[in-house]
């Protein structure tokens, strides 16, 4: 008993010390408390690929009423906003080269002639192909316009009701309205916790060394791990904080609904915390100072936007780049979030994506405490 109390000899003492250095210093008490939910409220908003009010140029050269109800059919779908009615063909070209509008609408002068005859007539749509995500859901929308157009063109012409024989009735499940904002805010809770306290973590630590007081402490009658211990829990805090004003802000401000249980995801977010802080821990043992520190955080950091599903479907990456991926502790705290927050998902549900991150942040502890304990013999 006596062994394993001296094991943490000072701990107490050294968060004492942290804590009133963190409430001492006014670039870690903003940079706890108004950059997380400033980045989430900056990225929540920019990050949004709900596709709408796509700007659209018409070229009509029928300009009776079946190309007119065509155009309505363009515009009434909410995806395409008219700005700019084109004369000729370079006009309507040219405006998609400029930038202008993203899609092009040319109907040819037998359009209604066609149509009433029951003949097939082609709408020539030009889609500016640079914004892929703008381009797929133009031509989607635009091909399920057509489509709808033809069973009504063709209904009307053999005097039957205009209704498809198979009908698809979908049901969206969890996220009914498809907003971006219900997929990406989670995410980004996950991905700016880490930012933050690991960047937070390895600062601290990294300053320590450069001002010469890390080397005092380890003259003073203090364990090795209740100095590290000692260090690490007053960020673990900060880490709870920080969770709970993102969380606060996601439900307020982007009206993200919490689908599951806060409890569960409160006993998620402290493992994935562990991984996070011994992150940072290791990062310090790296780093000589503090622009060190930032260099090689980046290094964690840009897997963790760009392999852990954050954004890009991880299915759809090659083999080698999604088993990295799988390497990134975020991306199964974010399948957690997601889970938990839109899902409802519980324990037995989320179990597996808990023991890996677990099994990581034990790792990750034990690298960066021995690499740590190491530079301080």
């Amino acid at each position: 008993m006596l062994s394993f109390a001296r094991l943490f000899e000072g701990m107490g003492a050294i968060m004492y010390k942290e804590t009133r250095h963190i409430l001492r210093d006014p670039r870690t008490l903003f940079l706890m408390l108004l950059v997380p939910s400033a980045q989430l409220t900056i990225f929540g908003y920019a990050i949004n690929m709900d596709v709408q009010h796509i700007p659209t140029a018409i070229y009509d050269l029928d300009g009776r009423e079946s190309s007119k109800d065509l155009i309505d059919a363009f515009v009434n779908s909410g995806y395409f906003d008219i700005k700019h009615v084109a004369y000729s063909d370079e006009d309507l070209f040219r405006e998609v080269v400029r930038g202008h509008v993203s899609v092009a609408l040319k109907i040819p002068p037998d359009y209604t002639d066609r149509v009433l005859l029951g003949q097939p007539v082609q709408v020539q749509v030009l889609i500016d192909g640079s914004n892929s995500t703008v381009a797929m859901q133009a031509l989607n929308v635009s091909s399920s316009i057509a489509l709808r157009e033809s069973i009504t063109s063709l209904a009307r012409s053999l005097g039957v009701a205009a209704s498809p024989l198979v009908e698809a009735r979908a049901r969206v499940l969890f996220n009914p309205d498809m907003r971006t904002a219900n997929f990406m805010v989670p995410g980004l809770v996950g991905v700016i916790l880490q930012l933050v306290t690991m960047l937070l973590t390895a600062f601290s630590i990294v300053r320590e060394k450069e001002n010469g007081t890390l080397e005092q402490l380890m003259v003073t009658p203090v364990s090795r791990l209740g100095l590290i211990v000692g260090k690490l829990v007053p960020y673990g805090v900060v880490g709870i904080i920080e969770t709970i004003s993102v969380i606060i802000v996601m439900r307020v401000l982007f009206q993200v609904p919490v689908a599951g249980s806060l409890l569960l995801l409160g006993g998620f977010t402290l493992i994935f915390l562990c991984t996070t802080l011994g992150l940072g821990l290791l990062i310090s043992t790296v780093a000589r100072n503090q622009m060190e520190a930032l260099q090689v955080a980046f290094l964690v950091i840009l897997p963790s936007i760009l392999l852990s599903g954050f954004i890009f479907p991880q299915e759809n990456m090659p083999y080698p780049i999604y088993v990295i991926g799988q390497f990134v502790p975020v991306t199964y705290f974010i399948r957690i979030l997601r889970g938990i927050i839109l899902r409802d998902a519980g324990f037995i549900d989320l179990w597996q994506n808990g023991a890996i991150l677990i099994v990581m942040g034990f790792v990750v502890l034990m690298l960066a405490t021995l690499r740590f304990s190491k530079r301080m013999a």
